[in-house]
């Protein structure tokens, strides 16, 4: 197989074979080839990575590739690259000439390569991709994380011609690269993207609209926006109400305002709803109404009064709640978390109703170890449903002779706890006694 072929599948370069050097290696249990600035100098050390399904190729120079001839394929090399096991390739630390980019891409359609990611790379020019005119790839998950590129506004030409591929991608991120906005136009080329990820860059409230506007992502189920500047809770659920049918969707990890009550409808489609460290002082309002996962957890909550029928987990560990909220409203809720919370003492009434849960977390909050304090905890963790953290992690706060004491020790005999129950039958028993006597 000739180096030039190798080095194609990798970085789409058709150069000469240099010197051989050894900066490719390849773990065989993981079936992972990582290779370390690649040159003519080091590219047959590639060889090693052919029975790879994943390739990395970190750092090198293309730069000095721009003006180098790409030559189609002739059939031999299309069967060897046909041939080929390799499932996706990750480039990283690289400068990225576009009309480079715009060249090679075209070959991966002779692959199976199904994921291409870019990772702390930077995008330099623009590339005339009329090649990719009408071109299918077989690429159906693509992924930049730390890239910097001139913005996606006046890119709708490049859009364009790779419409056809694009049509077909199931998987887009494009996180940690400072994204301010999402032209419309694009969107509209996504036409069976499902899952879609753009945390950790500068998106605000008025930036989603636009990017979600009518026809754009119309099949999109999961949404990523964590560690964004978003604000206000109503803006989001008018920015994204065109997406019928989303699933998932992360709001975490902003600064979430509830804001007075909206007639914004979420997707009646939406199942999963993050909102952990938003910087929530109340459950904002209106909910998803069919909601099967909603984690608030991470906030500044200190009640929780809402009612979703079609809800199965709630998450509201690391909050400053006083009292664990009624389970009542939950007909179908099987786990609930309320970890690092300000709970004392869970409700007698709610006990069994907590017991018929599959997962209750209840850790690292100050109990107070009277007898239903402690008996509570132990009948509930008895049934096999108290989740991660029993017994090490459940620990008196009062009263003091049990201050530090795990919960589990704790003594709740009938004798101690229910002592008018044991000595008002003896009582009686004695006084028949007394009378049987006389």
């Amino acid at each position: 197989m000739s180096v030039a072929v190798l080095l194609l599948l990798g970085l789409g370069l058709l150069v000469a074979e240099g010197r051989r050097g050894d900066r490719c290696f390849f773990n065989r249990t993981q079936e992972y080839c990582v290779c370390y600035n690649l040159s003519e100098e080091t590219i047959s050390s590639i060889i090693q990575c052919l029975s790879a399904t994943v390739v990395e190729f970190q750092g090198g120079d293309l730069e000095k590739y721009i003006a180098f001839p790409i030559r189609n394929l002739d059939p031999s090399a299309i069967e060897t690259l046909g041939s080929l096991v390799i499932q996706k390739v990750i480039i990283g630390n690289v400068l990225v000439p576009e009309i480079l980019l715009a060249r090679v891409l075209r070959f991966f359609s002779y692959t199976h390569v199904q994921e291409l990611a870019f990772e702390s790379c930077i995008f330099q020019g623009t590339g005339d991709w009329r090649d990719m005119d009408g071109q299918d790839l077989p690429i159906l998950s693509l992924s930049f994380h730390n890239v910097t590129s001139s913005p996606l506004t006046g890119h709708e030409p490049a859009f364009s011609s790779l419409s056809r591929w694009l049509g077909t991608l199931q998987e887009l991120a494009v996180t940690g690269s400072r994204v301010t906005s999402l032209p419309c136009a694009i969107g509209k080329v996504f036409r069976a993207l499902r899952s879609l990820g753009l945390a950790e860059n500068s998106l605000g409230d008025g930036s989603l609209a636009p990017a979600f506007c009518q026809g754009a992502f119309p099949h999109l189920q999961e949404l990523s926006l964590h560690h964004n500047n978003l604000s206000s809770y109503h803006s989001v659920c008018e920015g994204v109400e065109l997406l019928l049918e989303l699933r998932h969707l992360d709001l975490s990890h902003n600064r979430l305002m509830a804001g007075t009550s909206s007639s914004c409808q979420w997707p009646a489609a939406l199942r999963h709803f993050n909102l952990s460290n938003a910087g929530l002082d109340e459950v904002p309002t209106p909910l998803p109404p069919n909601l099967e996962v909603l984690d608030v957890s991470h906030n500044h909550l200190r009640a929780v009064d809402i009612s979703l029928s079609s809800l199965k987990k709630l998450f509201l560990n690391q909050n400053l709640l006083q009292a664990v909220p009624s389970i009542r409203n939950y007909p179908k809720l099987d786990t609930l978390h309320l970890d690092n919370n300000s709970i004392s003492e869970l409700p007698r009434d709610e006990l069994n109703l907590l017991g018929r849960l599959q997962d209750v977390a209840v850790a690292d909050n100050p109990f107070r170890c009277s007898c239903l304090g402690a008996g509570g905890l132990q009948a509930l963790a008895a049934t096999g449903h108290l989740g991660q953290g029993w017994p090490g992690d459940y620990r008196c706060q009062s009263p003091a002779q049990y201050q530090g004491w795990p919960v589990a020790r704790v003594p709740v005999s009938v004798l101690r706890c229910h002592l008018a129950a044991v000595v008002a039958p003896l009582c009686v028993a004695l006084a028949l006694l007394g009378v049987a006597g006389a």
